[in-house]
């Protein structure tokens, strides 16, 4: 008898998110391949009126501590750019000013440098963030001071099994994964380019997210086995 294709999720689900799953037949493993740490928020050193996000993880981090008294980002004074159409909703919904969003933080950076090149950035990130934002400000000699706020940890987690689909939804959920288990014939569908570039390494069957949500990763799961 055919078994339903298994899908590993590299992130716990909420209810919604596994019904859009199991509703399908699909059958679901999941677990959590890395761990976040928050960090306590200290002031800038300089009076900045730009602040950069390039994960909800970083917004998370900011305002569960937005009782400090420097911190007045929902004031419209403060320009907030970001990256991810979910966290831009997540910085809305605690009153900030986004005035630019990016699908990735390479695009950011690209508007930045033709829209904001005198302007000066405070860049709030994770342990692990990439070089990409950073980097290119750096390099047209935009001022950026970054602070980290939280810290992700690789969560090893080892499967005595293969699984029809795997879902990413970072490139450090790919190494987390990797560092105790096997690709092998695993489709791996990824939620941005990001991702997609990282699990390109261990293999070629690789499925994008057309949008960068969990919903929509989950989405491509479902349609690429319904289709087959």
């Amino acid at each position: 008898m055919n078994t339903s294709p298994t899908l590993l999720s590299t992130k716990k689900l909420s209810v919604a998110q596994k019904e859009l799953v199991l509703n399908t037949g699909l059958r679901l493993v999941e677990y959590n391949a890395v761990t976040i740490d928050f960090l306590e928020v200290k002031g800038p050193e300089n009076t900045i009126s730009n602040i950069i996000f390039t994960s909800k993880n970083a917004v998370h981090a900011v305002f569960n501590q937005k009782s400090l008294p420097f911190y007045k980002i929902e004031n419209s004074e403060i320009r907030v750019f970001c990256v991810g159409e979910n966290t831009k909703k997540l910085l809305k919904d605690n009153g900030c000013n986004v005035i630019e969003v990016a699908y990735n933080a390479s695009d950011l950076a690209k508007i930045i440098i033709k829209r904001y090149k005198s302007d000066s950035f405070l860049f709030f990130c994770g342990n692990m963030r990439r070089d990409e934002l950073p980097d290119l400000l750096k390099q047209n000699n935009i001022s950026i001071e970054e602070q980290t706020v939280y810290n992700t940890y690789l969560t090893s987690n080892k499967f005595n099994r293969l699984f029809d689909g795997i879902l990413f939804f970072s490139p450090s959920a790919i190494r987390s994964y990797v560092s105790t288990n096997n690709i092998g014939e695993s489709i791996l569908f990824c939620i941005g380019n990001t991702t997609a570039s990282e699990a390109r390494k261990y293999t070629d069957n690789v499925v994008v997210a057309n949008r960068p949500t969990i919903e929509n990763v989950i989405v491509q799961a479902v349609t690429y086995y319904r289709n087959k």
